[in-house]
């Protein structure tokens, strides 16, 4: 599979990027360049992205750390409301801890993209043409300045886990775009041209 972007994917990146934000920085997009080819061993991927509830039991058997604080917003950890919401301001230490309590690992950068987006490297998990009607993302309730107006998914924040079926990449994995930024087991490098089996960083 062919893995990253070209650099007319950059300037697209860029071109939509600028639909929305007052700012767009093309080293964002650059970063995933070159596009070079990946060989991968099989692997499964959770469907949905973990939630409050299944996190809470990695906390309780003391394994998990409970989310105090985020960058951005706040945890939903507590909210009884939203037990079935993707847990969120959890760090890269905690996502770990918890696919090890419960007997998995964090995928690579390369298997979560070859999940999100397949053989044949669409755009968005269900194709090349955005749908706003297919992910949760800053739409016509979010209180940002980028909202897109156009699309009203009814969630301010995050949205139950596996709300947009319709959303679903080729594999059946599901919110692979929106609801909430999700980890993977590898740090930030450069990528090489050349091709390269099972890659890490």
């Amino acid at each position: 599979l062919s893995m990253g972007s070209t650099k007319a994917d950059v300037d697209a990146a860029m071109a939509m990027c600028r639909q929305h934000y007052a700012i767009c920085n093309r080293w964002y997009y650059a970063s995933e360049s070159p596009q070079h080819n990946v060989t991968l061993d099989a692997f499964r991927i959770d469907q949905t992205e973990v939630t409050n509830e299944q996190y809470r039991l990695c906390v309780e058997a003391g394994a998990c750390q409970a989310p105090t604080r985020c960058r951005n917003g706040e945890p939903t950890y507590h909210d009884a409301a939203m037990t079935d919401h993707p847990v969120v301001c959890v760090d890269w230490e905690g996502a770990r801890a918890y696919c090890e309590f419960v007997g998995g690992r964090l995928p690579t950068e390369a298997e979560w993209e070859y999940a999100a987006r397949g053989e044949a490297g669409s755009l968005y998990p269900w194709g090349d043409d955005f749908d706003g009607t297919k992910l949760n993302y800053c739409d016509a309730n979010c209180p940002e300045d980028h909202a897109d107006a156009a699309y009203d998914d009814g969630f301010v924040r995050t949205a139950p886990v596996g709300s947009f079926p319709q959303g679903a990449s080729w594999c059946g994995a599901l919110d692979m775009a929106g609801n909430a930024f999700e980890w993977v087991a590898d740090w930030m490098g450069g990528y090489p041209e050349e091709p390269q089996i099972n890659p890490v960083g």
